[in-house]
């Protein structure tokens, strides 16, 4: 029970907000992996206290010493700062971390099977923990992306069944779906979206709205139920799949046509109907490759074909293999050995410019190009220090650049970086040593035009040039 003698859920909107101003609300987060470490952030600096959950005795323990690994200043900053004045503690007891808090924020993640079906083990864990703490007044709000009606038929039954108290009368339950980009977390949630609110019933929304206002400065949308909440957010998603893979495969033809699918897309985007898409290396992350399984689980479940869903999804999870296939490709037309070739790979992260290689389309190529028998292979990013795959495939992973380039004959460009568009193929080509230089360009980092002479530019969706 907090300081005001009652649970949040039997509290005025305004008393609600006046608690979380003076410092005197509690709110645990379950998961504390970059999304989860940005939200603890975010209800710290809405003057929250905060109980940090997570299975990673390490990750706990570092995080009481001060010691946080994230990409964003901010989050550091806030969380160090709050550790030093008491107002935040990270725990592995979920259920002790219930018992001592007002508001339950899970954001565990929600990964899949081999069989490309929800994996609810961890979710379930974290709901199984908070509800063997919770108490009456309580509000549990869940943001992980979920299969449409997972928090109705799922996550609401175990909650009451564990803890003996009911849904909308005891406690609260809204679904409220994290809509972020890590690297820049704190910023999407306080000031780039409007937050996304389901409650169970309209007393459940009505708190979660209240809580989400004072941190939200666009505003709170509340929807009818956490099942339109759930669905919203796999369709922001999927959304993005679709147009990339529309983009790919536009792409391949126009390569094939020897027609630049840039220069088509920066004339077709003058049309304000139209928004055609990057195309890339693939797609990556634990969110948009994910999400179109999240959403097929329940259509299939309910007799629905999702096609477009699930041909995107196969186009997108096609384009690694489309990028070896460009690669040796031009092994052949250089006639160089397997044995021999020395292949750059520029780029790890599954996204320009952030550390996370989770995921990441590269992974595949990496695979691919070993299984041809291709041994020398030296990798680069900037941001991604160590990366498991990179290591039991046995290649060398590089933040330095000339060591990465240093006698290549192939640079493959698969990740846009800032940093990679502000190379040349000229440059590569004076740093490998070679006379000649083959730049495969899936992120069109590099202008074709300055190809220098006697070496090659393939870029996917773009014409060969080769500059005797």
């Amino acid at each position: 029970m907090n300081a005001k003698g009652k649970g949040v859920f039997f509290m005025e909107c305004r008393e609600i907000k006046d608690l979380l101003a003076s410092g005197n609300l509690c709110v645990s987060v379950y998961g504390l992996g970059g999304v989860g470490l940005a939200i603890t952030a975010v209800w710290l600096r809405a003057g929250a206290r905060v109980i940090g959950v997570d299975i990673n005795k390490s990750k706990v323990n570092h995080l009481n010493e001060g010691i946080v690994d994230h990409p964003e200043i901010v989050v550091k900053e806030t969380i160090q700062k709050a550790v030093r004045e008491g107002r935040f503690k990270a725990t592995t007891d979920g259920v002790n971390a219930s018992k001592n808090s007002d508001i339950k924020i899970v954001i565990v993640p929600l990964l899949l099977t081999k069989s490309k079906e929800p994996d609810f083990t961890a979710i379930d864990s974290a709901v199984t923990s908070i509800a063997r703490g919770l108490k009456r007044g309580d509000m549990v709000v869940i943001e992980t992306s979920l299969p449409p009606g997972t928090t109705m038929y799922r996550i609401k039954p175990l909650l009451e069944s564990i803890s003996g108290l009911k849904a909308e009368d005891d406690f609260g339950l809204a679904y409220s779906p994290e809509r972020v980009m890590v690297g820049h977390a704190v910023r999407d949630i306080e000031e780039a979206y409007p937050k996304i609110v389901g409650g169970v019933g309209p007393r459940s929304s009505e708190v979660a709205k209240a809580l989400y206002e004072r941190i939200a400065k666009r505003g709170v949308i509340v929807v009818s139920n956490p099942t339109v909440a759930e669905f919203e957010k796999l369709a922001e998603g999927i959304y993005r799949d679709v147009n990339i893979a529309l983009a790919n495969e536009l792409a391949r033809l126009a390569q094939k046509l020897g027609v630049d699918y840039e220069e088509v897309k920066i004339a077709a985007n003058s049309q304000p109907y139209c928004h055609l898409h990057d195309t890339g290396s693939g797609v990556g992350g634990y969110c948009i490759p994910v999400y179109p399984y999240l959403m097929l689980y329940s259509a299939v479940s309910n007799g629905i074909p999702l096609e477009l869903t699930i041909t995107a999804r196969r186009i997108n999870e096609e384009q690694p293999e489309y990028v070896v296939k460009l690669i040796l490709d031009v092994i052949k037309e250089l006639k160089l050995n397997y044995n021999d070739v020395k292949i750059a790979i520029l780029g790890l992260a599954f996204r320009g410019d952030i550390g996370d290689s989770r995921v990441t389309p590269v992974h595949d190529i990496l695979r691919d190009l070993v299984k041809s028998g291709i041994k020398n292979i030296v990798v680069h990013d900037p941001f991604v220090k160590n990366d498991i795959v990179v290591g039991e495939l046995g290649l060398k992973l590089t933040s330095d650049l000339s060591e990465a380039v240093k006698d290549a004959d192939i640079v493959a460009i698969l990740t846009k970086h800032s940093l990679y568009r502000k190379l040349t193929a000229e440059y590569l080509r004076d740093l490998s040593g070679k006379d000649r230089i083959c730049v495969v360009d899936a992120v069109h980092a590099l202008n074709p035009k300055f190809t220098p002479k006697g070496s090659l530019y393939v870029g996917v969706g773009r014409p060969l040039v080769k500059v005797e």
